[in-house]
């Protein structure tokens, strides 16, 4: 399968590029600044030389990517007034499920299409391919509500066993011990995770797993794992269920903490507060996943970092897409969103909403050569 689905890039490659200099030969120039027009961004000569664009874009997926999308359509659409792009926040693996039935044209998804899902996406996306797009880098926050510990730290393995279950009181030696200043309350910790199935808890379980030495028994999945403490849907069920009760501790998108309060996270033998800048320097030094077809574009984060300038509970989440689609409107309103959210001045936008951290110019550069394979098939 892998053999095959590099050759159908391969030869989508060549065709991309020839295609490529024939649309830019009849494109129309659209300046419009609030889709990008910095003449340093490499993705500036492909929107100036897209053709007018009218349509839908539907997309599902990722609530973790909420705030970054609502900034990434208005731009989008500020420049293309004839486009209106939709987006349900219905959970990543929601997402990918409309995306591989083709109820969508693309997917926002906090874990990479993976087994079964990436056979089907590719019978979905024929002549085609799926590919994975990382596009926004974001902290994963431990958010908790218990105002007498405003400067709660927590080691991976005690993190672990709370979230396992195996600690189940605010002062636990555990606690204690991770923070020997606080006066921490006997009053019960209470575990809230997500109902669906969401790569936020994905990238959190992995973080555990890879983090944890052993304390987290379980492999990163996008289900939650345990049968204990209590589930909300979607990233917003998860901050009301905690701001509405005392002694909640869960995990989210860092842009959606709020006023909760946010652990610091041991790493190495400092307690990190998470920053998006943490978060980026993560991606830039974890390795691309070799397993993955030409264009298709997925990272494994290195979770055990111990640099204390590394913040390694991280999501990255991706924008999903087709290399071809049978409507050629369609595939450059795709080529163009794409082009548009991975650029300088779309990551901008959408760290700005967000707080999320701006893709690196390599990796951009690496993705806008996927997205250039982007065409009618």
């Amino acid at each position: 399968m892998k053999l095959n689905r590099q050759g159908r890039l391969a030869g989508a490659t060549a065709l991309m590029g020839a295609l490529a200099l024939t649309l830019a030969a009849c494109g129309s120039d659209n300046n419009t600044p609030a889709a990008g027009d910095s003449s340093s961004d490499t993705s500036s000569s492909s929107s100036s030389a897209a053709m007018a664009l009218s349509g839908e874009l539907v997309g599902a997926g990722s609530s973790a990517q909420e705030k970054a999308m609502d900034a990434w359509r208005a731009g989008f659409q500020n420049a293309n007034a004839d486009v209106t792009v939709s987006y349900d926040p219905i959970g990543s693996g929601g997402g990918r499920t409309k995306f591989i039935s083709g109820a969508t044209d693309f997917a926002g998804s906090d874990a990479a299409l993976s087994g079964d899902e990436l056979t089907q996406a590719d019978a979905r996306c024929a002549p085609g391919t799926a590919v994975d797009l990382p596009v926004y880098i974001s902290p994963i926050a431990v958010v908790y509500n218990l105002p007498s510990v405003p400067d709660l730290q927590l080691s991976p393995e005690t993190m672990a066993k709370i979230f396992d279950g195996k600690i189940t009181t605010w002062d636990d030696a555990a606690l204690k011990a991770d923070n020997p200043d606080a006066t921490l309350p006997s009053s019960p910790i209470v575990v809230v995770h997500r109902s669906d199935e969401s790569g936020t808890t994905k990238n959190f379980t992995d973080y555990l797993a890879q983090a944890a030495g052993g304390a987290w028994p379980y492999d990163a999945s996008g289900d939650w794992p345990t049968d204990g403490g209590q589930s909300a849907q979607g990233t917003s069920g998860i901050i009301q269920t905690v701001q509405g009760a005392e002694g909640t501790i869960s995990y989210a998108d860092a842009s959606q903490a709020g006023s909760l309060g946010v652990a610091k996270v041991k790493v190495g033998d400092k307690y990190v507060a998470y920053s998006a800048e943490g978060a980026a320097a993560v991606v830039a030094d974890s390795p691309r996943d070799t397993s993955r077809a030409a264009g298709d574009i997925v990272v494994d984060i290195n979770r055990k970092t111990t640099d204390p300038s590394h913040y390694p509970l991280v999501l990255l989440s991706y924008q999903i897409a087709c290399t071809s689609y049978s409507d050629a409107g369609k595939a450059d309103m795709v080529k163009q969103w794409l082009t548009w959210v991975s650029s300088a001045d779309g990551q901008t936008a959408g760290s700005d909403a967000s707080g999320s951290a701006p893709i690196s110019d390599a990796l951009r550069a690496d993705i806008q050569k996927t997205i250039d394979m982007i065409a009618a098939g």
